[in-house]
């Protein structure tokens, strides 16, 4: 759980790296909690009210994550955009989130494993 409330607690950080494992963590809670809310919606009969709620406030979270991934494989958080490609754009970004960071320091700091290793 901390792999969550340490990308929120970061929500408007877009500098640094991000490890594939502080990612994907925070990707599998993030997509529970949408589900959660999508069930609760509808058995409140209030969908969408909910879940655009929980969207919409850890979309900035989520955009943080996700850039500190792309910085990580020493690309900018630009390359972010590459998701809204129509057909292919989507499978590019999961291969963009799944690739191995650069080992070492690069430009946008030092190796995420080197501080936690």
């Amino acid at each position: 759980m901390h792999y969550f409330t340490d990308v929120v607690k970061r929500y408007v950080d877009f500098n640094g790296r991000a490890r594939r494992q502080e990612y994907w963590m925070y990707t599998l809670i993030y997509v529970a909690l949408l589900i959660v809310a999508i069930v609760v919606d509808f058995a409140l009969g209030t969908y969408p009210l909910l879940y655009s709620l929980l969207a919409l406030g850890l979309f900035l979270p989520t955009l943080g994550v996700g850039v500190r991934r792309l910085h990580d494989q020493g690309k900018s958080g630009w390359w972010i955009l590459v998701g809204i490609i129509p057909f292919v754009g989507w499978i590019w970004a999961i291969v963009l989130m799944a690739t191995e960071g650069t080992p070492g320091p690069n430009q946008y700091g030092p190796s995420p494993k080197a501080v936690h290793a």
